[in-house]
């Protein structure tokens, strides 16, 4: 690894780690307030994001950030990082052990790296993947350092499918897959790429609660289908991204799209 992801990689987990750090002290002893777009924030979201976002300033001059609590506009920066500094506020408000922060960052709008941290879990993820970019970047996709990878299982009643909240008109008779609901759209994403799901669906996930996982499920070789045009990646300069959802399906192989697909028209 290159001193330069060596260096991504460090950031991410010793920032994500000190600030989740203090969230714990806060877990399930802060209340709630309602933002326009229905869903919740606290003040350790918001003291969250003030400690991320300082953090780049003071270690990637000139590179831009897009954050779920702060700014929204996708910014006209080669390289970009992308935060949702508490994913699973409704679960962190309430005591539920399934939350975390979540970083991505981009290369010309698209993700390269990503690292999402759940303090309760003691589950730290990340993964790097190229793609198109051209960047020589190291491969493949890790929970607390080691590698992991989408399943390859054959589809069957013992296995498990992710939904969201928003989607669960997916619940129809004949569904192939017992159903799971973890309340955060990142770590709906990751269990699929840790092998643990062989999908699952979010109806109206924003930027940054995909960005970094977006990454690692594609490094884990899982496969990432977009239901609903136009497509997430390149982000746009100048575009507002808090108020624009990305209805997602993730699968661990391509071959599963054809099985699931066909429960989720609602969704599109």
């Amino acid at each position: 690894m290159t001193d330069f992801w060596t260096t991504i990689l460090d950031f991410a987990a010793t920032t994500s780690q000190r600030v989740g750090a203090q969230l714990m002290q806060d877990f399930g002893q802060v209340q709630a307030s309602q933002k326009a777009d229905g869903s919740l924030v606290t003040q350790a979201d918001k003291w969250a994001d003030r400690e991320i976002q300082d953090a780049i300033a003071s270690n990637f001059n000139g590179y831009g950030i897009l954050s779920e609590e702060g700014e929204t506009i996708f910014p006209d920066a080669e390289w970009c990082w992308v935060i949702d500094p508490l994913d699973g506020t409704t679960n962190f408000t309430r005591g539920l052990p399934i939350w975390g922060i979540s970083l991505g960052l981009l290369y010309r709008g698209t993700p390269v790296f990503g690292y999402v941290h759940l303090p309760p879990l003691g589950q730290s993820f990340h993964g790097f993947w190229a793609g198109d970019s051209g960047l020589a970047t190291p491969t493949g996709a890790f929970l607390n350092h080691h590698p992991i990878h989408a399943s390859t299982d054959v589809v069957s009643k013992n296995h498990f499918f992710n939904l969201c909240s928003r989607s669960t008109a997916v619940m129809q008779s004949g569904f192939p897959c017992k159903i799971r609901m973890l309340g955060v759209a990142s770590y709906n994403f990751l269990t699929v790429a840790a092998g643990a799901v062989l999908g699952g669906v979010e109806a109206t996930p924003k930027i940054w609660d995909l960005a970094g996982a977006w990454v690692i499920l594609h490094a884990a070789g899982g496969t990432w289908v977009e239901l609903r045009s136009p497509s997430i990646f390149p982000l746009l300069p100048g575009n507002d991204y808090s108020n624009i959802s990305f209805p997602s399906l993730v699968v661990s192989r391509r071959e599963l799209i054809s099985v699931f697909q066909p429960f989720l028209e609602s969704l599109k």
